[in-house]
């Protein structure tokens, strides 16, 4: 069995409180025993604007974001799953990517992945729409598979609105993941209706064990978000649930042998034919 933590935060527009929260959650996972813990999708910002996290673009590398999650995880002895990060697009000033960054306990970043997929969307609240549009502010990564070896296992990245897209699952599954991550920060609406049913799918039809670390409550933008921070395991079972609008931390053992178990019996990934 291994211990690992989803963190749930309600994130603000001041970049020094959301670190101090975050850092105090890590905090408690690592007390607790967790081996790995991931962060919500824009754990470290979320402006009253969309633009307004262009002004902490980092460079690849470093940054006082980047900084902060290697210390961290090194002072702590935790790996972390960094949500999101705004990572400086080169040729782009007006853009950034949303980079999902993984440290090692000894505080080496050992991963990248870049969100591919951009929330494009309008979101029907029936009295009025809500418009996002992501790719304002958000370049798209190069289409990527990322699954990278931790301390608990075969771990495949993606971010939010990625949910929505099970090619990027299966192929994540067929490379090897065993844990797939998915750092969100879904509308109260669309997370009302899809987020758990989505999560136990890929986690049912990939054989793998899912981490949904989310944001929660309403923002500086007065966006609200859905929480419900999950780990749901390769049967489809949630192992731990998060059902206030509050942050906190979310704490499951991984049972790698029921993995197994799972896959040996019920070997619908070797079945495949298509």
């Amino acid at each position: 069995m291994t211990l690992v933590a989803a963190i749930q935060l309600n994130t603000c527009a001041d970049l020094a409180q959301n670190l101090a929260d975050t850092r105090a959650l890590l905090g408690e996972a690592a007390a607790a025993g967790a081996k790995l813990a991931a962060l919500p999708e824009n754990f470290a910002f979320m402006g009253a604007h969309e633009a307004d996290k262009l002004a902490l673009a980092e460079p690849d590398g470093g940054g006082p974001i980047q900084d902060f999650l290697a210390q961290t995880a090194r002072e702590l002895g935790i790996a972390i799953v960094a949500g999101t990060v705004p990572v400086a697009v080169p040729s782009d000033a007006g853009r950034v990517y949303a980079a999902s960054l993984v440290y090692s306990s000894a505080g080496r970043r050992i991963a990248r992945y870049d969100k591919i997929h951009l929330f494009d969307v309008d979101v029907d609240r029936g009295d009025r729409v809500e418009r996002y549009r992501e790719s304002n502010t958000i370049a798209p990564g190069e289409p990527a598979y990322v699954v990278v070896p931790t301390a608990v296992g075969a771990l495949g990245l993606s971010v939010c609105y990625d949910l929505r897209f099970p090619e990027l699952y299966r192929a994540l599954a067929q490379r090897g993941a065993e844990l797939l991550c998915i750092p969100a920060a879904f509308t109260d609406k669309t997370g009302e209706a899809h987020w758990e049913t989505l999560l136990r799918a890929r986690a049912i039809e990939n054989q793998c064990f899912v981490i949904a670390p989310g944001q929660c409550g309403t923002h500086a933008s007065g966006r609200r978000t859905w929480g419900h921070t999950m780990i749901v395991d390769a049967w489809g079972a949630i192992l731990a649930q998060r059902t206030d609008d509050t942050p906190g931390v979310v704490l499951a053992d991984l049972d790698f042998d029921r993995l197994r178990q799972v896959r040996s019996t019920l070997p619908a990934l070797k079945h495949r034919r298509l």
